[in-house]
């Protein structure tokens, strides 16, 4: 129990340090999803998106392995993909046990389902996807994964704003509807298993601001742009970019 009482509090700090302010009711399902779960914000077992916890791929194989999964078999189901449209289908199975005959789910993925940052990489969310589905079946898991979703999957212009809005936004916020660009830049961080710290220490760096926070909204999204493309193209030339930003480490004699 104090376990638990301990990862909390470190998961409750995580999460209002990455998304500011919550919500009670956002912090007693937390609350609820580390008892339940044994799952960590500080690892990326967690997303907070647009009101809502999501589990991720990170935190579905935790689960896994703290339940001695036995194993995860997926397979590409090439009747029902095209890979001249870049559709791509998978089954995955999950096997609790040596003798379980296996928990099956299906995954899709194609341009029109799959966020810009991923171009080009469907057939892997495809069967990141399977294998998310099929975990969350065995597992008795009702939380959405969030590689399901598909806010962050559809078009461009989830990831823009939109070019005439009535509604309030920030450099950090968002037009009424729209994903907030902070999610965006979680999400994408999650994703290539980048630095937070070294990350916003790089936007501030790109705007041309103190912090993130002071920049611009315009300038915010063409930074996730340009690191969506470098993580995409050359990670390790992006992680040697992020480490000159690191502070350096006093050395004490």
């Amino acid at each position: 129990m104090k376990a638990h009482c301990d990862i909390f509090l470190s998961n409750s700090k995580m999460a209002r340090t990455t998304w500011g302010g919550l919500s009670q009711n956002a912090i007693r399902a937390l609350r609820a999803l580390t008892e339940e779960y044994g799952l960590f914000v500080s690892t990326g077992d967690l997303q907070y998106l647009d009101g809502r916890w999501y589990v991720t791929h990170a935190g579905l194989l935790r689960i896994a392995r703290s339940k001695n999964c036995c194993g995860i078999r997926s397979s590409l189901v090439s009747r029902m993909s095209d890979p001249s449209a870049k559709r791509w289908i998978f089954r995955a199975t999950v096997y609790k046990s040596l003798r379980s005959r296996g928990f099956v789910g299906y995954g899709d993925a194609d341009p029109s389902n799959t966020s810009p940052l991923v171009r080009g990489a469907e057939m892997r969310v495809a069967e990141t996807r399977a294998v998310n589905r099929a975990l969350r079946k065995a597992y008795g898991i009702g939380l959405c994964s969030v590689e399901e979703l598909g806010s962050f999957s559809g078009s461009s212009q989830t990831f823009a704003a939109p070019p005439h809005s009535n509604g309030h936004h920030n450099s950090n916020g968002s037009s009424d509807g729209q994903p907030r660009l902070r999610d965006q830049l979680c999400l994408l961080i999650r994703q290539y298993n980048l630095d937070p710290t070294l990350v916003k220490a790089y936007a501030a760096d790109f705007c041309g601001t103190a912090t993130l926070k002071e920049a611009s909204r315009d300038l915010v999204e063409s930074f996730i742009s340009e690191l969506a493309t470098a993580a995409k193209n050359d990670r390790d030339s992006l992680l040697c970019k992020l480490n000159s930003y690191a502070e350096p480490t006093e050395v004490k004699v």
